[in-house]
């Protein structure tokens, strides 16, 4: 036994060496725009805007990869990976993706359940003890709150689909997570593991009831506490390991490796005429950032990696074939079955979309506006980048870009809009 382990680790060790330095990245087949159902001209459209985007400077540049039945039909580059030196946007540039690491957060846990070690039902508290009780802040007449007792515990499902009543800590006890330094969906720049903030997250009042209604906070970042305390495992070790390996995910990172920094694209922030300006140096939040020259301790799961196009593109294909990819089984069909379907049924969420165990979910396309398919699910990043997949029409679609707040920014219904209306079956 004790051999067998050395040579698994050997083998581990070997793969991450391999991965890092990018032998094994794979890149998806191509095949043309008339072949996969679009009309090359009316496509141009689509790559014109993100030209035309990045040279007036409403972004600094980006890169869309849009894949049909698992091939790429639209790899496009538009601007600078940085505006100030010059420096062109390449194929395989890094970028912040946030919020985007909550579906591959949430894939782990879905992998956890697969293989009977947890349940979806069960109570969050079975896992972290310190949420065996908890309370929730309730506003009062007078303008101030009261602070409850849960009526029930959280669960898992719970913090996969956003009613564990738990935000960003902007809530009516706001001043409370602010004094415990629990705010904003940040955590590159703490000297600490997120699993020591998720203790202090639990003394605290939440903002709703569990199963309530949908509030948008830590929960992924709680996720992947869980699947740290289950599998004994660091979560970029869990990650790594089960994830980004078997799907050839070379450069997905919670941190930048120094040999791969000069491919992070620079963050802009949008200003007042529309255009674009360079965002300080470190930042919470708003700025470029700790990833390559901080702490690098805080792992987390809901906001925290740095992927490519390409990457993220190959989570996202193994979803949409059933949870496998190149003859690599991640998830069983039936759990991506339940992780792409709606799970609010009797809470709102936008106009035509629910909520699914990672994604928002295309329920009604007449009460959206913009084009797409029943079913279609996807989400974004702070940064705004954005994806969707469509089972439907067979797309998977990324595009990466470093903006943010990215206000009246309108590319993300543009980029929709313009690649519908060049499909033409």
């Amino acid at each position: 036994m004790k051999f067998q382990f050395v040579i698994r680790t050997v083998i581990s060790l070997f793969l991450i060496l391999f991965v890092t330095s990018g032998i094994l990245a794979q890149s998806f087949q191509t095949v043309s725009p008339s072949e996969a159902g679009f009309s090359p001209e009316r496509l141009k459209r689509l790559t014109d805007m993100l030209d035309s985007y990045a040279a007036s400077q409403r972004i600094s540049g980006g890169v869309l990869l849009v894949l049909k039945d698992g091939k790429a039909v639209v790899h496009h580059k538009s601007g600078f990976r940085d505006v100030e030196s010059g420096d062109l946007m390449e194929y395989d540039d890094m970028f912040r993706i946030a919020s985007q690491t909550k579906a591959i957060v949430s894939a782990g846990i879905m992998m956890l359940q697969d293989e009977g070690k947890l349940l979806l039902s069960d109570p969050l508290s079975n896992y972290l003890p310190e949420f065996e009780k908890t309370t929730v802040a309730v506003r009062n007449d007078a303008g101030g709150y009261e602070i409850v007792d849960s009526r029930r515990k959280i669960t898992i499902r719970d913090l996969l689909t956003h009613t564990a009543g738990i935000s960003y800590g902007y809530g009516p006890a706001d001043e409370l997570w602010k004094v415990a330094d629990i705010q904003g969906w940040y955590f590159a720049h703490r000297d600490e593991p997120v699993r020591e903030v998720v203790r202090r997250m639990a003394t605290l009042p939440m903002d709703a009831q569990p199963g309530e209604r949908f509030v948008y906070g830590y929960s992924t970042d709680i996720l992947g506490v869980v699947i740290e305390e289950i599998t004994g495992q660091s979560l970029a070790e869990f990650l790594n390991e089960r994830i980004f390996m078997p799907l050839q995910m070379a450069d997905t990172h919670f941190f930048v490796p120094e040999d791969k920094v000069s491919r992070l694209a620079t963050v802009y922030s949008s200003t007042s005429d529309k255009t674009i300006s360079r965002a300080a140096d470190g930042g919470i939040m708003i700025g470029q950032g700790h990833y390559s020259d901080g702490p690098q301790i805080a792992e987390s799961g809901g906001a925290g990696l740095v992927s490519t196009a390409q990457d993220y593109a190959r989570f996202l294909q193994m979803l949409h074939q059933g949870g496998q990819l190149d003859g690599v089984r991640i998830l069983s069909p039936k759990s991506v079955q339940l992780m792409t379907v709606n799970h609010l049924h009797n809470i709102e969420f936008r106009p035509g979309e629910g909520i699914s165990l990672a994604f928002d979910v295309l329920m009604d396309l007449g009460k959206r506006g913009t084009p797409g398919s029943v079913g279609d699910y996807g989400w974004g990043g702070a940064y705004h980048s954005t994806y969707w997949v469509s089972p439907k029409d067979r797309l998977v679609v990324v595009f990466m870009t470093q903006l943010i707040p990215a206000t009246g920014s309108d590319i993300h219904a543009k980029i929709r809009t313009l690649l519908y209306q060049a499909l033409m079956e």
